[in-house]
């Protein structure tokens, strides 16, 4: 038996930026992985002899700056460098879009003059209300509490300052806000813009990870997430993390140990375990105990209190809502190792456009489409499909004159009806993406040497993404905000005491932001300080 002031759950990205603020603040930290590599779905490995590339999360943009500066990430070797070009969107027909600094307003108004018009100025609006939302990301939301006592006394003047922030938005912003959280993006953007690619270019954000049509209700704001980003001091822009996302919680891990954090891995966790109604520390798979004043979690809220918990520790009513706490983000993962760059029928050879993400899905219709397929069939026969080829910005990561590729694809059932298996459909529907990105770009096919294929259920049992939800849990308005992961626990604290969530199921999400964990130890150091002051 060994003891400790924190343990952590998980060696993801946000459980490691928790350990390292935490040991910073003076804390014993110890952080324990299941998996043999730290980093979680933030990992760079080889997947083909001589072929690296980021597993599973896959491109970088939502890094908080600030938790890049105070781990000093920089300093641990990692350098972000900018795609030459954004986003680049083929069409059928031969048209395309390439977005990028210098690039976008030429580019649009080839497709439509009226869109060019319009675009700045929804742009622009966007761009305002990321920018004051940007000021709830390091901060717990208002968590509504029962009673009175110290703990409303809180939490009425964490509403008030929030209140205050938002007063920063003009009343029309303030209804724009409102629609980007009810509305569907489809809906906003048919509203605005008349060109499929246009719309497709917004659209494909309010999708990604997001296990819905674009119309679906809610679906701007996960569009709205995704302009949350910055690349070195440049808002909204999207880049490489310089050997792959691994690169990224390396550093992480660095800079934890650093601090003196310990990190355990090949040891995944049992039990927490849980003493007068209050979590004491955690029993892992091979019996191991480790004592600790305090718990923190990374993993999905779902699976901490249904697998990890004992259920007769947790009220009936948190653990019957936490059980109906929504996963699934329609995700397929493959990583391919290419002999050569593809040429696309609409912009033939190379380019800056090969840098760029690369959209399969010209038009909301399409991704429409997509999910309902998936619905029924359980996956598109006509997938929406975002390539990015790193080795275009990287040439760590393979041989001269080969390239990597990442193929994020949707929309797939997170699981299958009727008793099918992904085990047993994995390469067919491998096969399919691979497929669809040849009709955009002849004989990409045939230049894949290998691949690697993540289904859901490949997602779920590697990286602990329950359905393969790379969000550990959709971004729907009853799951955002004060009720991520529930309301009355959106403070970071669990239904016992010494429990703290620190991943992506608190706010504010998914992505790798670091945020959450940054979050969490603030509130876990707050309360220690109160405790033994």
């Amino acid at each position: 038996m060994t003891e400790t002031d924190v343990i952590i759950i998980g060696a993801g990205h946000n459980g490691l930026t928790c350990a390292a603020y935490l040991a910073m603040g003076g804390l014993r930290v110890k952080v324990i992985e299941r998996r043999k590599v730290v980093g979680g779905a933030a990992v760079t490995e080889e997947f083909h002899p001589g072929f690296r590339n980021s597993v599973a999360a896959y491109t970088v943009s939502l890094l908080n700056p600030r938790v890049s500066a105070d781990l000093k990430l920089s300093e641990h070797g990692l350098r972000i460098v900018e795609r030459r070009a954004q986003n680049f969107l083929p069409a059928p027909d031969g048209s395309y879009l390439l977005t990028g600094e210098g690039r976008t307003h030429q580019s649009v108004a080839k497709l439509s003059e009226r869109d060019a018009v319009r675009l700045d100025a929804f742009t622009r609006e966007l761009e305002v209300i990321a920018d004051v939302l940007r000021a709830f990301v390091l901060r717990a939301p208002p968590n509504l509490v029962e009673g009175f006592g110290a703990g409303s006394i809180r939490e009425a003047f964490n509403a008030l300052s929030t209140a205050n922030i938002l007063r920063r938005l003009s009343l029309e912003q303030q209804r724009s806000l409102l629609d980007l959280f009810t509305r569907s993006a489809g809906e906003m953007l048919d509203e605005v813009f008349e060109s499929d690619l246009v719309k497709a270019l917004f659209g494909f954000d309010a999708i990604v990870g997001n296990y819905a049509s674009p119309y679906a209700s809610g679906s701007a704001y996960v569009m709205l997430h995704h302009a949350f980003g910055e690349v070195n001091g440049k808002k909204g822009v999207w880049g490489h993390a310089i050997g792959g996302m691994g690169a990224i919680t390396q550093a992480m891990a660095q800079a934890a140990r650093g601090h003196g954090a310990e990190i355990g891995l090949d040891a995944g966790v049992r039990e927490v375990i849980v003493e007068r109604d209050r979590a004491a520390g955690v029993i892992l798979d091979n019996g191991e105990t480790i004592r600790a004043r305090y718990v923190a979690s990374s993993v999905n809220p779902k699976l901490l209190y249904t697998r990890l918990v004992p259920a007769d520790a947790l009220p009936p009513a948190f653990l019957d809502r936490i059980k109906n706490w929504r996963n699934g983000s329609g995700t397929f993962r493959m990583n391919v190792a290419l002999n050569a760059l593809p040429s696309f029928t609409a912009l033939p050879g190379a380019g800056d456009h090969l840098s760029a993400g690369i959209i399969i899905g010209p038009s909301l219709p399409y991704m429409d489409h997509a999910w309902q397929d998936a619905r029924a069939h359980g996956w598109s026969r006509e997938p929406v499909v975002e390539i990015l080829i790193p080795s275009t910005l990287d040439d760590t990561l393979c041989p001269p004159g080969r390239h990597v590729a990442s193929l994020f694809c949707q929309h797939v059932a997170p699981q299958l009806s009727d008793g099918r298996s992904w085990d047993d459909h994995r390469e067919e529907v491998a096969d399919l993406m691979i497929a669809t990105v040849d009709n955009y770009a002849p004989g990409f096919a045939a230049s894949v040497m290998g691949r690697q294929v993540l289904s859901p259920l490949d997602l779920e049992r590697q990286f602990g993404l329950l359905g393969g939800d790379i969000f550990h849990g959709a971004l729907t308005l009853n799951q955002l905000f004060s009720a991520r992961p529930m309301l009355g626990h959106a403070d970071y604290r669990g239904p016992l005491k010494g429990l703290y969530h620190c991943g992506s199921g608190a706010h504010p999400g998914g992505g790798v932001t670091g945020a959450p964990g940054h979050n969490a130890a603030r509130v876990i150091l707050g309360d220690h300080r109160t405790l033994f002051k």
